[in-house]
């Protein structure tokens, strides 16, 4: 290897499903869904550092067994795709507890998309991004922009979201495993799409309310998740954390993605305590949302010192 190392610390933010509606089962496999994403404080650490060099190498190093880890997938793939050569080392901190729906994942290698070009000195667009985004996961896409977004399709159609005013929640993760594909196959979803107006006419109606920005009643309700109507009947104590963060205040209150976690937005950070302090069974972390502003000066403050200028995606002053 030749060159100087390239170091950063970046955070792998978790997201909220704010809504979610799975339609018909599309031709693919995949099945087509309209939902509301939103990034949240919660968050994985990856440290990275990167050597120009002739020959590609990749090394991982995580706190947890991972197998097919999506950080190593992410840098592989960009290293092929974008030309990059050199030698990327990756420490990866996970936080964001794995099948919970909260795409931990699926973000730390939007993470790597976002890091490694610009450490590398490659210029790459959004456009292309989203592509290699896509071929790794259907939420990965969403990490590459941050904030609140609506999304459509098998999920990787990302359509942005003004942002928000700031909210602080809990999410609660019981000690259980939801197995995605058997809640999809739960909901019975046929290859025929059904007659949806109404389920498409009240998921625009949320959209609606989040784009024109109605203050703090935006996000109450109503909300809806599919999933969990499917995952609520095989796993009960999950309703049953539910009704009590409606108890303690939370809305919303629900599932994120097909669980096994669930949230709850409050209105203080007094509630968040007090809430947690009444869930002392459960594991749960406190965080705020993060909306695509914030998300940006994030990435910008984590790469400060090898970009150029401030845009998006970031760009290495190495270019």
């Amino acid at each position: 290897m030749s060159g100087t190392p390239r170091r950063a610390s970046v955070r792998a933010l978790a997201k909220l499903n704010l809504s979610l509606k799975v339609l018909n089962k599309r031709p693919d496999g995949y099945h087509e869904l309209r939902t509301v994403f939103q990034t949240v404080s919660l968050a994985d650490s990856i440290d990275i550092e990167f050597t120009p060099g002739r020959r590609s190498e990749v090394e991982l190093v995580s706190d947890v067994d991972i197998p097919d880890n999506l950080v190593e997938r992410a840098a592989r793939l960009a290293m092929e795709a974008l030309r990059i050569r050199g030698r990327a080392r990756f420490r990866l901190t996970k936080r964001i507890p794995a099948g919970a729906g909260l795409g931990g994942g699926s973000s730390d290698a939007a993470a790597v998309l976002l890091a490694l070009p610009a450490l590398a000195g490659k210029r790459v667009d959004l456009e292309t991004l989203v592509e290699l985004g896509g071929r790794l996961g259907s939420d990965v896409p969403f990490f590459l922009l941050g904030g609140g977004a609506v999304a459509v399709g098998r999920g990787t159609e990302i359509y942005p979201l003004p942002d928000v005013p700031a909210r602080q929640g809990l999410v609660v993760m019981p000690p259980v495993q939801v197995s995605t594909p058997d809640a999809y196959r739960a909901l019975r979803r046929e290859l025929t799409p059904a007659a949806g107006s109404r389920t498409i006419n009240s998921f625009q109606a949320l959209v609606w309310r989040l784009v024109c920005g109605v203050p703090d009643g935006a996000w109450e309700e109503p909300l809806e998740n599919d999933f969990e109507a499917v995952v609520f009947a095989q796993y009960p104590q999950l309703k049953s954390i539910k009704r009590k963060l409606r108890k303690l205040g939370a809305r919303p209150a629900m599932l994120t993605g097909s669980g096994a976690a669930l949230f709850g937005l409050f209105r203080s950070r007094s509630e968040v305590a007090d809430a947690a302090a009444a869930l002392p069974e459960q594991d749960v972390f406190p965080i705020a949302t993060v909306g695509r502003a914030r998300y940006r000066a994030m990435w910008w403050k984590c790469l400060g010192a090898h970009l150029g200028r401030k845009s998006w995606p970031p760009e290495g002053r190495y270019s």
